[in-house]
């Protein structure tokens, strides 16, 4: 009898970070739930990442995923914006974490490449393919749609992450 293997994917944005929650028993993926977290822009940025925490911490204790997927920090030409994406993206890392979850990463081009074949796909492809992976899904945003192609990204490739920190 094979185990079933909740995985969080999460998808960090200061604005809006998706999540999605897919399970993996043996080689067959199910959707299970996604959405986004967005933060009030207007308010200061430790009371954003709180709100980022706090949504996070509501999505692990009512889905009790197994493990989690974080898609990696891209650097691009605003040093500020990548600064705040990486402190999104480090509460998105530890919340699962507190809970007593392994977190992977990814980097965005393998992601890409895992749902779609290509790592310089677009946003609506990723859509699509989720569509295709996981009928019965139906994100509202394009994050809750990236949140699961990390965690069907993870759900790929989760066999040789394992072995590489067990080596």
């Amino acid at each position: 009898m094979r185990d079933l293997i909740r995985i969080l994917g999460i998808d960090p944005g200061l604005r809006r970070t998706g999540w999605g929650v897919v399970a993996l028993d043996g080689n067959r993926l199910s959707f299970l739930a996604c959405g986004s977290l967005a933060t009030d822009e207007k308010a200061g940025l430790a009371a954003r990442l709180l709100a980022i925490h706090d949504g996070l911490r509501r999505v692990v204790e009512q889905h009790a995923p197994h493990e989690a997927a974080v898609e990696a920090t891209f650097v691009n030409k605003d040093a500020a914006a990548t600064l705040k994406l990486g402190q999104a993206r480090g509460i998105a890392m530890l919340v699962p974490a507190i809970a007593g979850l392994p977190v992977a990463e990814y980097a965005p081009n393998l992601v890409k490449k895992t749902i779609v074949g290509a790592g310089h796909s677009e946003k609506a492809q990723i859509r699509m393919m989720i569509g295709v992976l996981l009928p019965k899904a139906d994100p509202q945003s394009e994050d809750a749609a990236d949140a699961l192609a990390i965690a069907v990204c993870h759900a790929h490739h989760r066999r040789s992450v394992v072995l590489k920190v067990a080596g």
